[in-house]
């Protein structure tokens, strides 16, 4: 059980314990090892104690569990890179290749881990391995990822989203699993018998997260709205986003976004989407020439799902002022890392010649 989404990973851990812990034994059918080693010495130490943990047979009835936990050592890091550790994980690595006894049940959990080591490859061949993956929020079509992993717990609690109440409520909470689930927990509470979530809903009681800001920032310069907008930026200031990284993040994909689409609306007649998912679908029946130019995701693919979002706010511009928008990026690009000027300044100026249009 691992992955960088430890949330998420903790919670399928915590899960899958639960379901192997042999019923009749309670906690005597457990034997849990803290895997969060303070140094390589101790990291060693927590190999052999599981080592030991698996070959000691059950206290009580035919079946226990031997759960390593919360381990930190699989990582890049001066721990994990270890000679001491390394040599451990190999033994222990062989120890487990021979096969388990009977009736014990071996988990093991980690938040982080270098999937280039042979311990990590080799679990995939000796065990069953999942893995939680927290989603890239810098990738181009992140949205997209995470709306399907909304849609999917949103299931879980049979809660009913209005298309833009779901696309508003990925934009709050942001990519992490955990928060997702805590949101959803706090919707499911406050709507009780009904099951459908408006847009209203969720924007009062969603907590915003640092990937919902940038979201929303960008939502603010596609619709215009230049007082919500500073705001935004104000809050991402505040957070700690550096002025250069709100720029790249948020503020020039946006205009690239609604310039990009602008363009095709105007030479090739295509309509704004009623859903931006369905996007792909207008992209797909244009000549190749027409989208070669157009922003993909790391896989190559375009990304469909933040033109859908552009698309459906380009008509409130002109494409000749979002020409001049991507040249007042570029200009405001050079004065962040030329000159003194107080980069708020700089930003909020940039804002107002965005919406406004001066």
């Amino acid at each position: 059980m691992v992955g960088s989404d430890e949330g998420e990973t903790k919670r399928r851990a915590r899960e899958l314990a639960s379901q192997l812990t042999p019923k009749e034994s309670g906690d005597f059918g457990v034997d849990s090892i803290d895997g969060a080693a303070d140094n390589a010495e101790q990291a060693v130490q927590r190999i052999h104690q599981a080592i030991e943990a698996i070959q000691t047979l059950p206290f009580f009835g035919s079946e226990k569990l031997v759960w390593l936990k919360s381990v930190n050592f699989l990582a890049d890091t001066p721990i994990g890179r270890s000679a001491g550790v390394a040599a451990a994980l190999e033994e222990f690595k062989e120890f487990l290749a021979k096969g388990l006894p009977n009736g014990v049940f071996f988990l093991l959990s980690a938040s982080e881990v270098d999937k280039r080591r042979s311990f990590f490859k080799s679990l995939g061949t000796m065990a069953r391995l999942e893995q939680f993956d927290r989603l890239d929020t810098s990738r181009p079509g992140w949205e997209e990822e995470v709306e399907f992993v909304a849609r999917q717990l949103a299931a879980e609690f049979d809660l009913k989203f209005d298309t833009e109440a779901l696309q508003t409520f990925v934009r709050l909470a942001g990519a992490d699993t955990q928060q997702l689930r805590n949101e959803l927990e706090k919707l499911d509470l406050y709507l009780g018998e009904k099951r459908r979530v408006t847009v209203r809903i969720v924007r009062a009681l969603v907590a915003k997260s640092t990937a919902g800001v940038i979201w929303e920032l960008g939502a603010g310069i596609s619709k215009r709205q230049l007082g919500e907008s500073l705001a935004l930026l104000d809050q991402l200031l505040f957070q700690g986003e550096t002025p250069i990284g709100i720029l790249f993040v948020a503020i020039i994909p946006t205009v690239r976004n609604l310039m990009v689409v602008k363009d095709l609306m105007l030479r090739h007649k295509v309509r704004p989407p009623q859903v931006p998912f369905h996007f792909i679908r207008t992209l797909n029946e244009l000549p190749e020439e027409a989208t070669r130019h157009l922003p993909r995701k790391k896989d190559g693919t375009i990304n469909a799902y933040a033109l859908g979002l552009a698309a459906s706010e380009a008509g409130r511009f002109e494409l000749q002022e979002l020409v001049d928008g991507l040249d007042a990026c570029l200009k405001a690009n050079i004065q962040l890392v030329t000159t003194q000027l107080e980069p708020r300044l700089i930003l909020s100026q940039l804002l107002v010649k965005l919406i406004v249009g001066r």
